[in-house]
């Protein structure tokens, strides 16, 4: 077994990759030192947060930082964590921090998705030390840090290639790209093989211990086989004394008894987006939600975003998709209120108009839209507060136009409308509401509700008892 973390590479320049009848780069390996495996974990550093929050509880930010601050590094959002704890976050996610490829076929700085090596943070975005700080600080502040990993692709100047059985590879044994995709500056790796597996899970420990994050969010998830998401998650579960956040950008059932618990809900998104883009029904969401939560286990959620850096990158804005910054707001109130764990993108909360490409430093103007900012944080603020926005049960209320549901836990109860159309609607109530007094969730104001209600266009009303 090769000890990855002393593997030394010699660079190569994009002028030595071309491609293969397979689209394959053809690159000349790199030099490899092959100590014996007498690997042990590193030290620990820091002592384990303690304030990890249960997943209900989770209020997750997805930090680029190559957009997220001037400096586009981590000095820079260490700058930005009280912005991130008055937003009411209590988990950033960051993007890949790790070294990138030389092979940038995407253009730009190249993806942070092709990762050059697993075991260093890229010295665009700073250093070890300055990774530990953010952590540091963000734990003070309350707020745990996870990181993006990637296990199924490298990029093609990662040391590890020169282990040629951990990659896949075509008929005439040239490795290959991810299959399905279009993904030509990362390698596909092959799970069939026990040693990349074993130097995988390492390399995922050794930032649990060295830099103390908490958890991943892992990346492509549904590429990768589940008995080693099974394997890799047990693993991380044998540190006791950590409370990790284990989220997979996947949709199958399995990931969630492996150990995921979280993951995605694509089929949630795509259902919001089409209601905003009149293409479907605002029932099709109801219906959507109880076709994930079906495939949930106990203790298990889904991930709800109205965008996130594949959203932005292939579909624009979130002010683009929902027809301006109230329809983002009242998507926000959906997938903050209905069911799961919100996810917030970075320049969300502020109405950023541009569509942030994460292979370029697209600085976020955060000066814009502080009506925006002031929304959300109440918002986000009435859902850490309610016990029936986070875990309470769904009774939903059908119209053609309006998201009308109940949600109750204990003596806790909460009622939400969100208009979906782009025009005033005159919502009649359902028996069960009218005639009742109710204080609004944002405001604090006594709400008496008749026998109807007007929403303005994508107008939204959140009430508790």
């Amino acid at each position: 077994m090769k000890i990855v973390s002393l593997l030394l590479l010699v660079g190569i320049t994009t002028a030595e990759c071309k491609k293969s009848g397979s689209d394959s780069p053809i690159v000349s390996p790199p030099v490899v030192v092959t100590p014996g495996d007498d690997y042990k974990d590193p030290v620990a550093y820091g002592t384990p947060f303690s304030k990890v929050p249960n997943t209900t509880d989770a209020v997750i930010y997805e930090v680029n930082l190559r957009s997220f601050s001037a400096q586009a590094n981590l000095k820079g959002l260490q700058g930005r964590l009280d912005n991130l704890k008055s937003l009411g976050i209590n988990v950033i996610w960051l993007m890949p921090i790790y070294p990138v490829g030389q092979l940038k076929s995407a253009g730009g700085l190249g993806s942070p998705y092709a990762v050059k090596d697993y075991n260093a943070v890229n010295p665009e975005f700073g250093t070890l030390d300055d990774l530990r700080l953010v952590v540091e600080e963000a734990h003070k502040r309350d707020m745990s840090v996870i990181l993006d990993w990637v296990a199924n692709h490298t990029s093609w100047d990662n040391a590890w290639i020169a282990n040629k059985s951990w990659y896949k590879q075509d008929a005439n044994g040239n490795i290959i790209i991810p299959p399905g995709t279009n993904w030509a500056d990362v390698a596909a790796l092959n799970y069939d093989n026990a040693d990349l597996r074993k130097a995988m899970i390492r390399a995922m420990k050794f930032w649990v211990l060295t830099a103390n994050v908490d958890g991943y969010r892992f990346d492509a998830a549904d590429f990768v086989p589940t008995d080693f998401w099974k394997q890799a998650l047990d693993t991380l579960k044998k540190f006791d004394t950590r409370k990790l956040i284990l989220l997979g950008e996947g949709s199958k059932k399995e990931q969630l008894t492996a150990g995921f618990q979280l993951n995605y809900a694509f089929d949630y998104y795509n259902a919001l987006k089409s209601i905003f883009a009149d293409t479907q029904a605002p029932s099709a969401l109801f219906t959507t939600n109880t076709n994930e939560n079906n495939m949930l286990i106990n203790g298990t959620y889904k991930l709800r975003y109205i965008t996130n850096h594949d959203v932005t990158s292939s579909d624009g804005s979130a002010i683009s998709i929902y027809k301006g910054k109230q329809g983002a707001l009242a998507a926000f109130v959906l997938v903050a209120t209905m069911d799961g764990v919100p996810l917030l993108y970075n320049g969300q909360e502020v109405g950023c108009p541009n569509k942030i490409d994460f292979f370029n430093r697209d600085a976020i103007d955060w000066t814009t839209n502080p009506e925006m900012l002031e929304e959300y944080k109440k918002i986000i603020a009435f859902r850490k507060s309610s016990a029936a926005l986070k875990i309470g049960a769904l009774t939903v209320f059908n119209h053609p136009d309006v998201m009308a549901y109940e949600k109750k836990s204990g003596t806790d109860d909460v009622v939400v409308l969100v208009n979906a159309r782009n025009t005033t609607v005159n919502y009649s109530l359902p028996t069960a509401l009218q005639n009742t007094v109710w204080e609004n969730g944002l405001t604090g104001d006594v709400v008496n509700l008749t026998t109807s209600v007007t929403l303005q266009a994508y107008g939204y009303l959140m009430l508790k008892k």
